[in-house]
């Protein structure tokens, strides 16, 4: 039988089956993680705001639901975290500014709203940098990328690119205007989706500029990420540029393996600014289409 101490490292979609199936309470892997985060994050930085109350109260309903038999998704149960621009009622957002350091929303953002609706028991809020934008307020300690604390940990979701990457959490949300879920998701060794413009509604989040900002989720998987992604994806009545599309099952194909897909390579981008071993990869993949 595995021990909490074992469970950092697990898959979203793992430690959510575990807790499903009453291996593991939703509690025991929610205080498994916030003591980690205690143990942790003091170097790694990735946290702006600990939501422990409402996490370990969200875990405790979780497992009460579960005991019923009333499961309300693959994600039911499992500690998950946002980052710090999407509004949470009550608990601070800051948006990596300092300006709002006391700000508290009066409502969730509809992807907070619909990850507490999947049943997802949130830790708390990840840091980022001012505003989403260039780099971190020079107040604020910046997230460490946790492989090697010299490296880059990526641009404007760098909190959620680190306390996934780290353990901190299963899953996170970050945004991307210019990059900001792709970046630090490379950066920190995990699976990050920028989505379809729209795909995800806006609503209630820090806006950085509008007709470029995405939601998107961050995990250590493609089959978490998009858990996460189906999730929160969908038409919404408070953000009119939602897609009105219906949401896929996206965990559908996750076993059809890659054969026959296609990916399309830019070549003379390749011949640019490209370190070697990137250039030699693309090279040979060109070679072997």
């Amino acid at each position: 039988m595995s021990t909490s101490n074992d469970w950092h490292y697990l898959e979203l979609l793992d430690i959510a089956r575990r807790i499903q199936a009453r291996e593991i309470s939703s509690v025991d892997a929610t205080q498994a993680q916030l003591e980690r985060i205690a143990r942790l994050d003091g170097r790694l930085k990735s946290y702006a705001t600990l939501m422990a109350d409402s996490a370990l109260a969200d875990a405790q309903r979780a497992d009460a639901e579960i005991a019923r038999g009333e499961i309300r998704g693959p994600l039911h149960g499992a500690p998950i975290a946002v980052k710090d621009l999407c509004w949470t009622q009550g608990v601070k957002t800051a948006a990596g500014m300092t300006i709002h350091a006391n700000f508290k929303p009066d409502q969730d953002a509809t992807v907070v709203k619909r990850l507490r609706a999947a049943g997802g028991v949130i830790l708390g809020k990840l840091q980022l940098t001012e505003g989403a934008y260039a780099d971190h307020h020079p107040q604020i300690a910046a997230p460490v990328n946790p492989w090697h604390p010299a490296h880059w940990s990526g641009a404007s979701s760098s909190g959620s690119g680190v306390a996934t990457a780290a353990g901190l959490c299963y899953g996170s949300l970050g945004s991307d205007t210019g990059g900001s879920i792709r970046f630090p998701s490379a950066a920190n060794g995990v699976t990050g989706i920028k989505p379809s413009w729209g795909r995800v509604s806006r609503y209630a989040v820090f806006e950085l500029a509008a007709s470029l900002d995405h939601i998107g989720p961050m995990a250590r998987s493609a089959a978490d990420a998009g858990a996460l992604l189906g999730a929160i994806a969908g038409a919404d009545a408070n953000d009119p540029t939602a897609s009105q599309q219906p949401v896929p099952n996206y965990l559908a194909g996750m076993t059809r393996g890659l054969r026959g897909l296609r990916v399309g390579i830019d070549t003379s981008w390749n011949n640019t600014a490209v370190d070697a071993p990137t250039r030699d990869m693309m090279a040979e993949v060109t070679l072997n289409r």
